[in-house]
C-alpha cells in the first residue's frame, strides 16, 4: 500500500547578471531594457527557476543536466521551450504541474506592467489556468548584485500532482 499523497513540492532559483546587447526576456516576454541578461538560451532567469522547481519536484535533477549551457543545440533557445520540454520530462515521470508561484528580484525594470503577459506565458507552456501562477516581484533595498542593478534573480515554487493512472517511482 502506498503511502505516497499523490502531491510533491520543488523549489527553484536563478540568477543572470545583465549584459550589453542582448534582449531582456523575463518570463516568456521581452521587456524594453537597455541590457538584457547574459547566458546560453535567452537567460531568462524567471522561467530557469521555475524550471528548477518542476525537476525538483519530481525528482528529475535540475535544469543544467537536462539542458546544459555546453550544448550548442540550447544556445539563445527559448526559455518558454525548454519550459515546455521540461514539462514534458515531468509528465514522463508521471507529473504534471498544478500551480507555479514565483517571486522576481531586480531594481529594474519595473516588472508590474509585464506581470499577466508572464503569467499567460507561464500558463500556457504548462498548459495550467492563469489563475495557478502566481508572480511577485521587489527590489533588493540597494543591497547586493540585485541591489546594485547587475542583474536580475528569481525564486519559483511549484506544486506537482500525480497524472491519474500513473505510479510514482
Amino acid at each position: 500500500m502506498s503511502t505516497d499523497p499523490g502531491v510533491r513540492v520543488g523549489t527553484g532559483f536563478d540568477i543572470h547578471a545583465f549584459a550589453e546587447g542582448r534582449p531582456l526576456v523575463l518570463g516568456g516576454v521581452t521587456i524594453p531594457h537597455e541590457r538584457g541578461l547574459a547566458g546560453h538560451s535567452d537567460a531568462d532567469a524567471l522561467l530557469h527557476a521555475v524550471c528548477d522547481a518542476l525537476l525538483g519536484a519530481a525528482a528529475l535533477g535540475d535544469i543544467g543536466s537536462h539542458f546544459p549551457d555546453s550544448d550548442p543545440a540550447y544556445r539563445g533557445m527559448s526559455s518558454l521551450e525548454l519550459l515546455r520540454r521540461t514539462a514534458a520530462l515531468v509528465a514522463t515521470a508521471g507529473w504534471r504541474a498544478h500551480q507555479v508561484d514565483c517571486s522576481v528580484l531586480a531594481e529594474a525594470p519595473r516588472i508590474g506592467p509585464y506581470r499577466d503577459r508572464m503569467r499567460r506565458a507561464i500558463a500556457g507552456a504548462l498548459d495550467i489556468p492563469e489563475n495557478r501562477v502566481g508572480l511577485k516581484a521587489t527590489t533588493a533595498e540597494g543591497l547586493g548584485f540585485v541591489g546594485r542593478r547587475e542583474g536580475i534573480a528569481a525564486h519559483a515554487v511549484c506544486l506537482l500532482v500525480r497524472i491519474t493512472g500513473t505510479v510514482a517511482p
